[in-house]
């Protein structure tokens, strides 16, 4: 009973070591099992279990940022590298190091922009919404064009809004892949607000 229970936690743990070694970077549990699920078929549990005995036993290395955990190979343990792969290592820092800088200055920039755009389409959808709500409720002071062009022009400004979420969302998910923290302290370190975090919502479409 014992073997068969050890079976698959030992087979796991293996996978795990030969993985982060191949790879040499670090993963979140998740990461690692989202990773390698579909080719193993290894459960969540048998990751998070293996990762931990692995560290507990010193094979690999353990890091925590916050409350989530990353693992990665023990350096010490890897074969030495070359003096030509050491350089080639380090001109591949150098150049990722430069651009994440790069998009990080990027995202900045595109932040503080689209932050001074935001602000002011939310004042111009609050007063469409306004004026909207005027028109709805009148009866003879405006005519059916008008009413058509503020609805019209209430749903333009609520496609510009998404367009520019959806671009910042997406370039934000580039900078998080190569990006060993969490996605709430990247926010934090980089000084990104969210409509989230002021509680604000799109307009429902007219």
């Amino acid at each position: 009973m014992s073997k068969g229970r050890e079976g698959p936690a030992a087979g796991a743990a293996a996978v795990l070591l030969r993985y982060l070694r191949e790879q040499n970077r670090p993963y979140s549990a998740q990461d690692a099992f989202g990773n390698l699920q579909r080719e193993h078929g290894l459960g969540k549990a048998a990751v998070v279990k293996a990762l931990e005995q692995l560290a507990q036993q010193g094979h690999i290395r353990e890091k925590a940022y916050g409350k989530q955990k990353v693992y990665f190979a023990d350096q010490e343990q890897l074969p030495a590298a070359s003096d030509a792969e050491l350089h080639g290592l380090d001109g591949e820092i150098t150049a990722l190091s430069t651009k994440v800088q790069a998009l990080q200055q990027s995202c900045r920039q595109m932040e503080a922009e689209m932050a001074r755009e935001v602000e002011e389409l939310r004042k111009d959808c609050a007063s469409y919404a306004e004026k909207l709500e005027r028109i709805k409720s009148a009866t003879n002071h405006v005519t059916p064009e008008e009413k058509e062009k503020v609805c019209g022009e209430q749903k333009l400004y609520c496609k510009e809004w998404r367009r520019r979420k959806r671009m910042a969302t997406e370039l934000l998910e580039a900078i998080l892949e190569g990006y060993p923290k969490s996605k709430k302290q990247f926010f934090e370190e980089v000084g990104i607000e969210t409509d989230e975090d002021h509680n604000v919502t799109l307009p429902a479409a007219v």
